[in-house]
């Protein structure tokens, strides 16, 4: 099928990581990656270090071999020997096998995480890093068997400073989410319940190879406001002219990902309140962009957004965040609604954040949306994403 007329999806470049059978970073990527991974390694003294997932999570997985995680996965990464990973289920295997090049992919013979405890003996291996998630059992299992060292937060660091080839994939995470955006603003109607609403976005990216990591979607009735905020679950409720929509989706190509949130009424103008709120938004995002850029302090950014409670409001969700492969620091609140302790830490060139002002009223009734992922720049920041701003219109 023809690409949708997406400025990203025309470059030749981005055709073909789209064209491939399955979509695959380069020898080079996952190379830096190994490189890194080692370098970390060293530092906490580790003679190897897993990496796992269960019931689709733990990233670790697949940035480190390509395979995303289905029921379970663990894998033994030991700089200058055979990476080895150990899937459930048995009929994964092939799939794993051809998704996971350069790995020797195993049957974890429904062990947990006994076949990778033998090989790490094998390999004299006896402080050994841990990446991921794994149910408490054999999390204890591995505990009486090894020194486990905890690297979690080791990597998140890795993730959280993008190659320019994650930045590339991520500006396709951030098309497809533009597509379900537009898809949405093309085809909603009154009359459509929230789930007729979902199933317009997916089927936006869905044939580009694209996955849904959240499409929230709410409505509101503009005139007797109840929420404040998108629910993560869609509902029976059907749109009606007078009410406003306010969306907050994700696309994904792999683990590669965008974010977009925006607010739309419906065949009718803004209220007064919602056209405040979405001013107050609209002029949280300005302050708190231009604060953005490299070796800025986070507390810089929540200054900017002081601007939302000088105008009498509050928010609900966190103001920023980072993303990409993961929800990572720095998780930023308002000075109303803190996202707890702030962190000591400053933004770094080429991470990418999700700046997201959502904007309430302090008795938590109505709420807009406004926010999308952004590259940080030495001087600045990058937009990623291509859809309308504004407070959008759906009908007449």
């Amino acid at each position: 099928m023809p690409l949708p007329t997406h400025p990203v999806l025309q470059d030749p470049k981005i055709q073909a990581i789209l064209a491939q059978e399955y979509g695959r970073m380069s020898d080079a990527e996952f190379a830096r990656r190994k490189r890194v991974l080692g370098e970390v390694l060293a530092k906490h003294g580790c003679d190897a270090v897993l990496l796992c997932g269960e019931q689709r999570v733990g990233s670790g997985v697949h940035w480190v071999t390509g395979w995303a995680t289905t029921t379970e996965a663990i894998v033994l990464f030991q700089p200058g020997r055979q990476e080895l990973m150990f899937v459930e289920h048995y009929n994964h295997l092939p799939n794993a096998r051809r998704m996971a090049i350069g790995v020797e992919v195993r049957w974890a013979e429904r062990k947990g995480p006994a076949r990778a405890i033998e090989e790490l003996k094998k390999r004299g291996a006896k402080r050994v890093g841990f990446i991921g998630l794994l149910s408490w059992s054999k999390m204890r299992a591995l505990t009486e068997a090894v020194n486990l060292v905890d690297l979690n937060g080791e990597y998140a660091w890795l993730r959280i400073r993008k190659s320019d080839e994650e930045i590339e994939w991520m500006r396709i995470g951030a098309a497809l989410s533009d597509l379900g955006l537009e898809a949405l603003a093309r085809g909603a109607q009154p009359g459509m319940t929230e789930r007729e609403l979902g199933a317009l976005v997916e089927a936006a990216y869905q044939p580009l190879g694209g996955a849904t990591t959240i499409h929230f979607i709410g409505i509101n009735d503009m005139a007797r406001p109840t929420q404040c905020v998108p629910p993560q679950f869609h509902s029976s409720r059907k749109l009606k002219r007078g009410d406003m929509m306010f969306v907050e989706f994700t696309a994904a190509f792999w683990d590669a990902s965008g974010q977009v949130l925006r607010s739309f009424t419906v065949d009718a103008d803004p209220t007064p309140l919602f056209r405040d709120l979405y001013a107050t938004a609209e002029s949280a995002f300005a302050a708190m962009t231009g604060a953005l850029r490299a070796g800025v302090h986070v507390q810089e950014i929540v200054d900017a957004s002081a601007v939302i409670e000088a105008a009498g409001f509050s928010t609900y969700d966190d103001i920023l965040h980072g993303f990409g492969g993961g929800y990572w620091a720095p998780v930023l609140g308002s000075k109303s609604r803190p996202s707890g302790p702030l962190p000591d830490m400053k933004l770094e060139a080429n991470m990418t954040v999700v700046v997201q002002p959502n904007v309430i009223t302090t008795d938590e009734k109505a709420g807009v949306q406004l926010g999308e992922m952004v590259r940080i720049t030495p001087g600045g920041f990058e937009r990623m994403h291509h859809a309308p701003r504004g407070f959008l219109r759906i009908g007449t």
